[in-house]
């Protein structure tokens, strides 16, 4: 298993009711191992494994969700 975060920095992450909606969303991808959401911050970090999605599938869910991405960080990690 390649293990792998993505960090977004969002514009419109709206309240808890939103948080938990696209938590909800990117749990369902296939590899996605957790979502974190700082609702204050207004920023989701992922941990995926790169051999079940990739970082476009989870920004697509984002996007398809009404998010605006203003900010992403990518940590690949060596096992």
């Amino acid at each position: 298993m390649a293990k792998a975060s993505i960090y977004f920095d969002l514009e419109n992450l709206n309240g808890k009711r939103g948080a938990a909606k696209v938590k909800r969303q990117l749990d369902m991808l296939p590899g996605v191992i957790s979502v974190s959401i700082n609702d204050d911050h207004k920023s989701v970090a992922v941990d995926f494994d790169t051999t079940g999605v990739n970082q476009s599938q989870i920004r697509n869910q984002l996007d398809d969700l009404g998010l605006t991405i203003c900010g992403e960080h990518f940590e690949e990690h060596t096992m």
